[in-house]
């Protein structure tokens, strides 16, 4: 792996806030394209990966999505008050782990899964899609449950991917919705809350980071891995601790790769570690590679994670599609997650 020092000068969005430019706060995902360009991604790096099967099971998932998406049934919204309530005390508008999850979102789970198992063909994936299928509607919400409250103890690590899916697709549909029904103050239910390393909108987590070039610069944003929704954080700066210390990035040398270990990395895929909390969290990098897409080239880059945890750090954020944990034991570590 090469590493490349923090440099201790302010980041390009420090300079443009002093400046007084105007960095976006907030990137909404797309209604027509937040899954399928995942989908896409997906094939992509699972023609020659050795997580191939994997890969392209996430990547018939992400249609599924995509195609749930498009159809979603109106399902309950937040009201005026509870947007106002929420922002007035910075908090999440729509809170994975407290929001009263409206019950045709399990409807609108067991038509994906119906979508999906023919196209599962000679997979074992399809064992599990039945397995969930026949699951009792008490049990559903249980398992989704444990899963956005980050309970290992009791969580079924094998369906556990295909409830996120259906919770994704959920929370996406309520973001956008939500969005839509503001009309002209569409973005005034999502703006900043108190803890700025978790999602404005539903409180969750990031999967990963992602560099956008908006206008003349690069600026990074958090990539919730629920609702999808992007919030801006500023570079050289730890995702878990916010501190602006020991910041040092991190990627994979293809072998054979004589460039100096002491150059900047070009890669388009990185983690970024952070010596004062030990927590670390990748940062995909669209102005070398327009192709990124956060979930799918997190779930590509396993052995990043492998590789930077034997190093003695822990990852700040989740994989909703790829958790890891011991299922007999709970956990309590709010930075928990494959």
């Amino acid at each position: 792996m090469t590493i490349s020092q923090a440099r201790p000068l302010l980041s390009p969005e420090e300079i443009a806030v002093r400046a007084g430019q105007q960095v976006p706060h907030l990137h909404m995902p797309e209604r027509f394209d937040v899954f399928s360009a995942r989908e896409t991604r997906l094939r992509q790096h699972a023609a020659s990966h050795a997580m191939q099967d994997f890969l392209v099971f996430a990547a018939e998932l992400a249609h599924a999505q995509h195609q749930a998406l498009q159809a979603y049934p109106a399902v309950a919204l937040p009201d005026a008050a509870a947007l106002d309530a929420a922002r007035g005390t910075a908090q999440a508008p729509l809170p994975a782990a407290l929001w009263s999850r409206d019950p045709l979102w399990r409807s609108a789970l067991r038509t994906m899964l119906d979508n999906l198992l023919p196209r599962l063909a000679n997979n074992p994936a399809q064992a599990v899609v039945q397995e969930l299928q026949q699951m009792s509607d008490q049990e559903m919400e249980l398992q989704a449950d444990r899963l956005l409250n980050n309970i290992m103890f009791g969580l079924n690590l094998a369906i556990a991917p295909l409830i996120a899916a259906g919770l994704q697709v959920y929370w996406t549909h309520m973001l956008l919705a939500t969005v839509a029904a503001r009309g002209d103050d569409r973005l005034a239910p999502f703006g900043r809350i108190g803890d700025s390393t978790r999602c404005p909108c539903c409180g969750s987590l990031p999967t990963a980071s992602v560099s956008r070039v908006d206008g003349e610069g690069n600026y990074r944003y958090l990539h919730c891995s629920l609702c999808s929704l992007q919030w801006h954080m500023v570079r050289i700066k730890c995702s878990h601790c916010e501190s602006t210390k020991g910041i040092h990035y991190h990627s994979l040398q293809a072998a054979g790769d004589t460039a100096s270990t002491n150059a900047v990395s070009k890669e388009a895929i990185e983690v970024e570690t952070c010596d004062e909390c030990n927590h670390y969290l990748k940062i995909v990098r669209i102005e070398r590679d327009t192709a990124v897409e956060p979930v799918a080239d997190d779930l590509s880059s396993v052995i990043l994670d492998l590789l930077i945890s034997e190093a003695g750090y822990q990852r700040h954020g989740v994989s909703l599609l790829l958790l890891f944990g011991d299922p007999e034991a709970a956990s309590n570590d709010d930075g928990g997650g494959g």
